[in-house]
């Protein structure tokens, strides 16, 4: 799923094509995209784009009839910019939005079509869709601090709830916690100042580093490699592979359609955490360490 510093990277992107332009049509491929009714989509048609804005990880594209058209691309949404009036793939593509100077196409990749449209009205309609995070770029540390204690949460959970940190996920939680040296399961009400600290430092550190990084990759093209598993990650999407701080090797936690990357020396103290599947079946052999983990598999 694109996050916050994938979002960012796309707005930069869309700003030079289609503000102070004019959205000469709207294509819609799967009707099942538009979440909304009123205001019609076809009331954006022939309306010049005013603004842009991320809300969390939606991208949102203001118009000079003060409508908004909000995008959550979820898990494999993707924008591509196409030459105008281009011919739309009937598996993937979802919708495109016509410009004099090109056609902002939305895919969406698999049989699962979870990605969304809302057309709403004005400020309020646009906030109605915020969850309400905190935005950490622009935050200070007590206010950081403030919103992760709020509630008690594993840290993993908390850094991923929309309603406390803005345009944070599976992917980037993963890097944060590895640069903070600090447990996916670690409780948020449990956790010392100083650890707080490392985790703000982690957590500004990490986004701003991926959006320059993310920046230079996309130069001034449009961003197409939009993918939660790259080069340069620490650990995220690296199970088994060397953590490039100790070496060790990258662990996971699966669960349901994500999991979760950790490194045991550098984050849990060398403990395995528990594998949910796996954890159920093994009972009471599961290994407490990497050695024993090792150990167990060349049995």
């Amino acid at each position: 799923m694109p996050e916050l510093p994938d979002i960012v990277v796309y707005i930069e992107a869309l700003e030079p094509r289609i503000l102070g332009r004019k959205i000469e049509r709207v294509r819609l491929v799967s009707p099942f995209l538009l979440r909304t009714v009123t205001p019609p989509i076809d009331s954006v048609q022939g309306q010049v784009v005013r603004s842009l804005r991320r809300i969390g990880k939606r991208i949102g594209v203001g118009l000079e009839n003060d409508c908004w058209l909000v995008l959550h691309l979820m898990i494999a949404g993707r924008l591509y910019w196409r030459e105008p009036g281009a011919k739309l793939a009937a598996r993937t593509a979802l919708a495109a939005f016509d410009f004099a100077s090109g056609s902002l196409v939305l895919t969406e990749a698999g049989p699962r079509k979870r990605a969304s449209l809302h057309v709403v009205e004005g400020e309020a309609g646009l906030q109605a869709l915020d969850p309400g995070g905190l935005e950490t770029l622009g935050a200070g540390f007590d206010e950081f601090a403030a919103r992760l204690t709020y509630e008690n949460h594993t840290l993993k959970r908390a850094l991923t709830d929309p309603r406390l940190f803005s345009g944070i996920g599976n992917a980037y939680s993963d890097e944060i916690l590895h640069a903070a040296k600090l447990s996916p399961v670690a409780l948020t009400s449990r956790l010392s100042r100083e650890e707080i600290g490392r985790l703000f430092d982690a957590t500004r550190g990490t986004l701003q580093q991926w959006i320059a990084n993310l920046r230079s990759e996309a130069a001034a093209r449009f961003p197409e490699r939009v993918t939660a598993f790259r080069e340069g990650m620490a650990v995220h999407g690296r199970f088994g592979k060397p953590c490039p701080r100790c070496g060790a090797k990258v662990q996971r936690i699966r669960y349901a359609d994500n999991e979760t990357n950790y490194c045991a020396p550098c984050q849990t103290g060398g403990k395995l955490l528990a594998d949910r599947s796996l954890s159920r079946l093994l009972k009471d052999d599961w290994p407490r360490t990497l050695e024993e983990f090792e150990a167990m598999k060349r049995k």
